[in-house]
């Protein structure tokens, strides 16, 4: 604390300044650092290096973590935690008790200090004086400090020790109420046993009961499952599957044979709609493929004449269950559609107030079209020729070509610039093989663009008329549009 001027070298004598006593002890290994600021206020300059948390902040944290464990259900392990703090309670409280020796410490080495100011003060003159007196002012703003410090390590001290109360008091509780738990536990596990045997003694009596009247395979049938059980527990899992093997191809005899079953039956219907067409007074002529059409003939001269008569043509689900009826198709002539193939077809025919039913096989396919269809379906957009024969249910009197264009978004009906209709797909639209009495209903279409536009058009070919279809169909499928013709179940 002493001015050394350069000019002026003063040597204080080592006897001058009294010995600190040796039994006082110091917290660190060097004394903190002090300044003075405004008013001759002390300010303690920042210690650098790692410091742990406040006195406050660790009550803080405790008291959040007992507020947290209160949530719990858990009752042991709120004891547990309990006891934790407990500890860190009594660790702080004797953190507190050595800041309490290290203060009273402090006080000491303060007043010897100002004892030794005191005593050069009387041996200094001038700015040297100046100085001692400055230090002494120093040293007595430090106990002022100090007792501040005291101050606040009781209210401290009283907040720790208010804590370890009320976390022992709340260990005591956890305690009572885990020991609490723990004989209810006891208690519903005594329950349980007792349910379980009681249970146990009925399955016995049951077992005994049944034993008698089993039967031989029932017992040959639990021998196999004890028997998978005990290899699956013996960790023999190559036998199991094994059987799961056995039980796969066993499931697929089942499902080969029900197939071939109903195949077998299919053919049997078909044979008895064959023998009672034999003595009946019509009959379907024509091929039964997609690309032509079928036509209700007269077996004989006697019967009435076709004019005479009335019919309606049925589509049968592949069960041969059901059969839905084919709205329009209302005239000896049918030409499939595509959503005819592999269907059974049947015609009511109407004559003198008495009913005939004629069937035919399962519609066949052309070979070639799938693939042509697949090739079509590749492009953004097909053009077909087609002539209008009916527009709105009227007869077209132009004869002239037309583009019919089948695109991945709509539909286009157009001669050149001229356009008849333009529509995407809709739930309104409408698209299947004409169902009235065309001449060439193999290569006619219907199409019902929206509600109050309606076109019949030919193609110049069936394979053109069908592969229109199908890619239309596929394209507003796409679309999550469903095409079919009118009435039909979609």
């Amino acid at each position: 604390m002493t001015k050394i001027s350069p000019e002026v070298e003063i040597k204080m004598p080592m006897e001058a300044v009294p010995p600190v006593s040796a039994d006082v002890s110091f917290i660190s290994n060097s004394f903190p650092k002090y300044k003075l600021g405004a008013d001759n206020q002390v300010v303690e300059e920042p210690v650098q290096g790692n410091q742990g948390p406040s006195l406050k902040d660790v009550i803080d944290e405790e008291a959040s973590n007992l507020y947290d464990q209160h949530k719990r259900i858990s009752v042991r392990d709120l004891a547990s935690k309990f006891d934790k703090n407990l500890a860190a309670a009594a660790k702080l409280s004797n953190e507190a008790k050595l800041r309490e020796v290290a203060s009273l410490e402090g006080h000491v080495l303060l007043k010897k200090l100002r004892d030794a100011l005191e005593s050069l003060r009387g041996r200094f003159a001038g700015i040297n004086k100046e100085d001692v007196e400055k230090a002494i002012a120093m040293v007595e703003a430090l106990a002022v400090k100090l007792t501040q410090n005291e101050g606040e390590l009781i209210q401290e001290k009283f907040e720790v020790k208010k804590l370890a109360n009320f976390l022992k008091q709340a260990s005591e509780d956890a305690k009572k109420l885990v020991n609490q738990e723990k004989s209810f536990a006891c208690a519903e596990i005594e329950s349980a046993r007792a349910v379980v045997l009681r249970i146990g003694e009925a399955l016995e009596e049951q077992e005994k009961v049944s034993q008698a009247s089993k039967p031989k395979d029932v017992d040959g049938l639990v021998e196999e499952v004890q028997e998978a059980r005990r290899i699956k527990l013996l960790h023999q899992p190559f036998k199991v599957m094994a059987m799961e093997y056995e039980l796969r191809a066993l499931r697929d005899q089942i499902r080969e044979k029900s197939i071939f079953s109903i195949k077998l039956q299919k053919e049997l219907t078909m044979t008895k709609m064959s023998e009672e067409n034999k003595y009946q007074l019509y009959k379907l002529g024509g091929s039964e493929v997609l690309g032509s059409y079928l036509r209700v003939q007269p077996c004989s001269d006697e019967v009435p004449q076709i004019s005479k008569c009335s019919f309606q043509w049925y589509r049968l689900s592949s069960e041969g269950s059901w059969r839905e009826v084919i709205s329009g198709a209302n005239r000896s002539i049918y030409a499939p559609d595509p959503s005819d193939v592999g269907r059974i077809l049947q015609v009511d025919v109407v004559s003198n107030g008495k009913k005939l039913t004629l069937s035919t096989n399962p519609i066949q396919t052309v070979s070639g079209l799938g693939s042509h269809v697949d090739t079509l379906l590749r492009k953004s957009n097909t053009d077909f020729n087609v002539v209008i024969s009916q527009m709105n249910g009227k007869d077209h009197s132009s004869h002239s070509t037309h583009s019919f264009g089948v695109g991945r978004m709509r539909m286009k009906l157009c001669r050149g610039w001229i356009t008849k209709a333009r529509e995407i797909y809709s739930p309104s639209m409408q698209l299947c093989g004409v169902r009235g009495d065309a001449s060439n209903a193999a290569k006619t279409l219907f199409w019902q663009a929206r509600k109050g536009l309606s076109f019949v058009l030919t193609f110049e070919s069936e394979r053109d008329r069908n592969a229109a279809i199908m890619v239309a169909r596929k394209h507003a499928l796409d679309c999550n549009v469903v095409l079919a013709g009118p009435d039909d179940l979609v």
